[in-house]
């Protein structure tokens, strides 16, 4: 029988949405903040650990742990480091690593990320890319943590293997008119 890993979930929340005209984590979807959907998703699951790479303007996360992330507009590497840098320090095989301006992303596609977790690296595929949400081992932390400027992990993610998930639901909210595209897609589900 197979050992269940003990995966942590890391929410990067620390976005500065400049693209947006800033707030953009803390902007009504549905009723509550784009970020809470995420960390809400999430936080339905059994992770090891709950934590939440955050700056000053996100908003109430439940359940998660806060890491702040200085300088608070530090580049989207800085921010993978920062959380790796707090989940070095637990027990945790893996880390699941997601991103809170995507709200659409429902807990099962979560969920089967895990289930289908061979030890290594799985990702999510969106029309044949490979992104995150990702699952990367703890063999991984260093480079992650070494990561530069402000791109993400999609480097290490090319030949992994996936999960699916629809276009829509990797909506990844960084402009006015992808915050109207989720209030739709909210609207009819």
């Amino acid at each position: 029988m197979k050992q269940t890993p003990r995966i942590a979930a890391l929410l990067l929340a620390a976005g500065r949405g400049t693209r947006f005209g800033g707030g953009k984590l803390a902007a009504d979807l549905g009723g509550k903040p784009v970020a809470a959907h995420a960390a809400q998703a999430l936080a339905s699951l059994p992770f090891r650990h709950h934590m939440a790479v955050v700056s000053a303007r996100t908003p109430n996360l439940p359940g998660f742990e806060r890491i702040m992330l200085t300088p608070a507009d530090a580049p989207l590497s800085r921010s993978i480091a920062a959380g790796i840098g707090a989940l070095a320090k637990t027990d945790c095989d893996a880390v699941l690593i997601a991103l809170a301006d995507m709200p659409l992303v429902p807990a099962a596609h979560f969920a089967q990320l895990i289930g289908h977790f061979d030890g290594d690296r799985i990702a999510t595929q969106v029309d044949g890319r490979r992104m995150v949400p990702a699952i990367f081992a703890r063999k991984h932390f260093a480079a992650l943590a070494s990561l530069e400027g402000d791109r993400g992990a999609g480097g290490m993610l090319r030949a992994v293997p996936a999960v699916n998930l629809p276009a829509v639901q990797a909506l990844d909210v960084d402009c006015p008119d992808d915050l109207a595209l989720a209030a739709r897609h909210f609207q009819q589900h």
